[in-house]
């Protein structure tokens, strides 16, 4: 499936996002779990968000227009130790900048590596958004690294803290027409 998708700025301050008022679907996960590949393979688009096998490559909020009609978001990852303290805690703050002050947010899409499920920053980032009551979907990645029985333990450990997980291989393609779907929805609601 492809999406007429294009890049439209990457901000390091709240004050560059973008301001003509389009629904936003933000990916949030730690460093190096697959959010810009899940942002590609949803667009259909390869290399449109960059990848990078070095994790905290993503510093800022990238925005992304699809179909003209509403953004994809990627975030800067967290939890990722070869930077600094300072420049980790910045990222924080715009992170938390972004997702309590934009009106625009549909959804938040939580990426998790299904080869490490929750981790004390994930955890701590769910909580977050239940606690403001931020709309959010799990989405575990990387479902192509583990056998059947592997990917069933890892997707039943998860869904003990924040129900059904939805599945998502980059490799693959499996789980984009679920998360399509998941995202349409939210889309419609935000709309209402």
């Amino acid at each position: 499936m492809s999406v007429r998708s294009e890049f439209v700025v990457s901000s390091a301050s709240p004050e560059r996002f973008p301001s003509d008022g389009l629904p936003e679907i933000a990916f949030l996960g730690r460093s190096n779990v697959g959010k810009s590949s899940l942002i590609n393979r949803l667009a259909g688009q390869a290399g449109l968000a960059f990848t990078s096998s070095k994790p905290g490559r993503t510093r800022t909020v990238n925005f992304y227009r699809i179909q003209g009609a509403f953004y994809f978001v990627d975030l800067p990852g967290y939890g990722y130790a070869r930077v600094s303290q300072t420049e980790a805690q910045q990222w924080r703050r715009l992170i938390e900048a972004y997702l309590l002050e934009r009106r625009t947010l549909a959804l938040s899409l939580l990426v998790l590596d299904i080869r490490r499920g929750w981790m004390e920053s994930d955890l701590q980032l769910k909580s977050w958004l239940d606690f403001y009551n931020r709309r959010h979907l799990v989405v575990a990645t990387k479902m192509d690294k583990l056998n059947q029985a592997e990917q069933e333990r890892g997707l039943a450990a998860i869904a003990q803290r924040a129900g059904e997980p939805l599945p998502f291989s980059a490799l693959t393609g499996r789980g984009v027409r679920e998360i399509w779907q998941a995202i349409t929805k939210s889309l419609d609601k935000s709309q209402a």
